[in-house]
């Protein structure tokens, strides 16, 4: 018998688990590590919507198997979210799906549309899942950069051009994870055009469609007329409601999409449990300060972030939307790598942050910093960091108005 299994061939190691493995290590040994790498929100859920849950999980006939599309109601809360957030009429029965988060929403979509030796365009960088998702499930990735200008487009005519066979697929993902980029509705006008003119599917990653900085809300592709012809985009209550271990998401747009994984998803599984998906309900239709609230924390936090680090000696460009921010290594330790200097800030600072390589090999040279500590956390980072940096020789503000 083989011992070398043929996906288990096609994935690389994967190396933001050194760091994490090294976190887990320093945690279990009583460290104190200001934990900036995972994406992991550090707020609970709105209380109504913990309330549902528990109300619902008491009831008897509650513990049976769920659907695996999603129950109605949550489907529907789903297009009602559509319909007032971005003004876009959504068929419940036919265009949304419930996933068990963004993540798996887009494995399963994978395993419904793939071929083996397909081809498909993804970002680089780009969340882990954009490219692997396709590789585990046979196909032949293409690197795309991420940053929409107009050297995007002429990558993806370059790719078109000059790849066989043609890619069918092209994954997109703003506010991207790791990136932080934005786009705007002209931008994906002009991608749904290419997509219909190049014959090519589009999935958009919508993950963190609420967390904007600058005042121009987030917008969705969908919003595009014809959009859903081409397009389905993938949404996630895990950082808008702070539900990420619910593993609650939701794919929205082209039929055709959302029937193929619909399909599969019947064979895999029978849905998220159907307490969980009640409260998600709640979640959607109830109060939405939360939303706000969260926005507003995270924007303050990314702010404190910023200024503190910059006063280390360590300057971050301001995201403008996400939890993260995409920041290039300290120009005096920039050919350390991504890694080497993700191990060092974890045990000379005792700060946790993201390799940035980890995202595919455009991303060398920087490192994600999640923003899920709070201010005073930050601070302290931001103090352990200096002490770090000087200690490595490298020019830091004085001590006077220091982080």
């Amino acid at each position: 018998m083989s011992e070398e299994f043929y996906r288990m061939k096609r994935l690389p190691p994967y190396v933001i688990a050194e760091v994490n493995a090294m976190r887990a290590a320093a945690r279990a040994a009583g460290e104190d590590i200001i934990d900036l790498g995972m994406g992991n929100p550090d707020l609970p859920p709105p209380d109504h919507v913990i309330a549902k849950l528990v109300e619902v999980a008491s009831k008897p006939d509650a513990h049976g198997y769920s659907q695996s599309k999603g129950i109605p109601g949550l489907r529907k809360a789903q297009a009602n979210y559509y319909g007032r957030r971005f003004g876009v009429d959504v068929d419940p029965e036919t265009e949304v799906v419930v996933t068990m988060g963004s993540k798996e929403g887009l494995a399963s979509l994978a395993t419904a549309i793939t071929a083996p030796g397909d081809v498909v365009l993804a970002p680089n960088p780009s969340y882990p899942i954009h490219m692997f998702g396709f590789i585990i499930a046979g196909a032949t990735i293409r690197s795309v950069p991420t940053t929409p200008d107009e050297n995007y487009f002429r990558a993806l005519d370059r790719a078109m051009a000059f790849t066989v066979p043609r890619p069918s697929i092209l994954v997109v993902n703003y506010p991207s994870n790791p990136t932080a980029e934005t786009v705007d509705l002209a931008f994906y006008e002009r991608l749904v055009a290419w997509a219909k003119e190049n014959k090519v599917w589009v999935l958009s990653d919508l993950a963190y469609s609420e967390l904007y900085y600058d005042g121009n809300p987030t917008p969705s592709i969908l919003q595009v007329p014809g959009a859903k012809d081409v397009a389905i985009e993938f949404t996630s209550l895990s950082k808008t409601y702070s539900m990420a271990g619910w593993r609650i998401g939701f794919a929205v747009g082209n039929k055709q999409l959302i029937a193929a994984m619909s399909r599969v998803k019947s064979y895999l599984d029978y849905g998220a449990f159907t307490p969980i998906q009640a409260a998600a309900c709640a979640a959607l239709n109830g109060p939405q300060d939360i939303v706000a609230k969260n926005r507003e924390l995270y924007h303050k936090r990314r702010d404190v972030m910023v200024e503190s680090f910059s006063r280390a000696g360590w300057d971050i460009p301001a995201p403008r939307a996400s939890m993260f921010a995409w920041a290039p290594l300290p120009p005096a330790l920039k050919d350390m790598g991504s890694l080497e200097f993700s191990k060092q800030l974890l045990t000379h600072a005792k700060v946790a942050v993201a390799p940035g390589v980890g995202y595919g090999e455009d991303g060398e040279g920087y490192v994600r910093i999640a923003m899920v500590e709070n201010e005073q956390r930050l601070r302290q980072a931001a103090r352990n960091i200096k002490q770090y940096l000087k200690s490595m020789g490298v020019n830091t503000p004085s001590s006077k108005g220091a982080a």
